[in-house]
């Protein structure tokens, strides 16, 4: 699949692709958006896109700043989740996609998921969350692991050890023994790779007004993310609640599966999200 590209205000390009499905599920073709984690250019999704236009739904995938052949901003402390969720914005209205169908995003693209729900309401259909943290650990005030590694990247001038690294995290071991072709080509994909603090928390809440119903998503062994995860999904159901909508905000676990359950975790992921695309929740 040719990428395309589509110009932001500030002159900076993203990266995308959208891609139509060959029998779509009505005459206005339902439109999903997968929005990816730090290091996984938009490819790493190539296996659910299949999946997902064989269900008749068209799908948008695009590079986070400074993935893939999207241009990163000339100042970096200008990069927040507010800024990318513009950035769709902008993306999403020069295709004129008033709606999504379905935003589903994994880490980072699920953290800008939720941003761009509360900042632009009625934009997004149903909400997949899947396995993000609730905010940074500037904010939590806990240990900060990314920038570490981001330097080690900038002083070795690759991304070797930073992909090697986050591999190992995301993940399992059974996986990557038992995957050696589809683990070689996520490294690939990673390799292309060329924020600011933030609490989704005090959002977390809003998303009831802003979305018609949401789901959370995460790898059984994606660290203390489980239990993360359903503290979340307790704080988006009280705003379901609060918001008289009568939705139950789930959260499914991808058994046997990492940081990016879409890939380790796939059958079942796939499975998951099918199931609640099609939902009446």
């Amino acid at each position: 699949m040719a990428s395309q590209q589509h110009t932001l205000p500030d002159g900076r390009i993203i990266c995308y692709d959208l891609s139509r499905a060959p029998k779509p599920t009505s005459t206005s073709e339902p439109v999903v958006l997968l929005s990816n984690s730090l290091a996984a250019p938009y490819r790493s999704w190539d296996q659910v896109v299949e999946v997902l236009l064989a269900e008749g739904y068209g799908v948008l995938r695009y590079d986070q700043p400074g993935h893939g052949k999207t241009s990163a901003p000339s100042n970096l402390d200008s990069t927040t989740f507010e800024s990318m969720a513009d950035d769709v914005l902008s993306l999403l209205q020069g295709l004129k996609i008033s709606k999504l169908y379905a935003w589903i995003g994994v880490s980072m693209g699920a953290a800008k998921g939720i941003v761009f729900a509360a900042r632009n309401p009625g934009m997004i259909g149903k909400l997949i969350v899947c396995d993000t943290i609730s905010s940074s650990p500037k904010v939590a005030g806990t240990t900060d692991v990314f920038g570490p590694r981001t330097e080690v990247a900038r002083k070795e001038g690759n991304m070797n050890s930073l992909v090697d690294a986050t591999i190992g995290r995301w993940f399992s071991e059974d996986w990557r023994k038992s995957n050696p072709e589809e683990l070689q080509n996520m490294r690939r994909i990673m390799m292309d790779t060329t924020v600011e603090g933030f609490d989704l928390n005090p959002l977390a809440s809003k998303i009831g007004d802003s979305v018609d119903g949401a789901l959370l998503v995460v790898g059984e062994l994606d660290a203390n993310l489980p239990q993360e995860m359903n503290v979340l999904r307790s704080k988006i159901q009280e705003g379901f609640d609060a918001s008289s909508k009568s939705i139950k905000v789930e959260l499914k676990v991808i058994k046997q599966a990492g940081h990016v359950c879409y890939v380790d975790g796939f059958e079942q992921f796939c499975q998951t999200v099918i199931e609640y695309l099609k939902s009446s929740n």
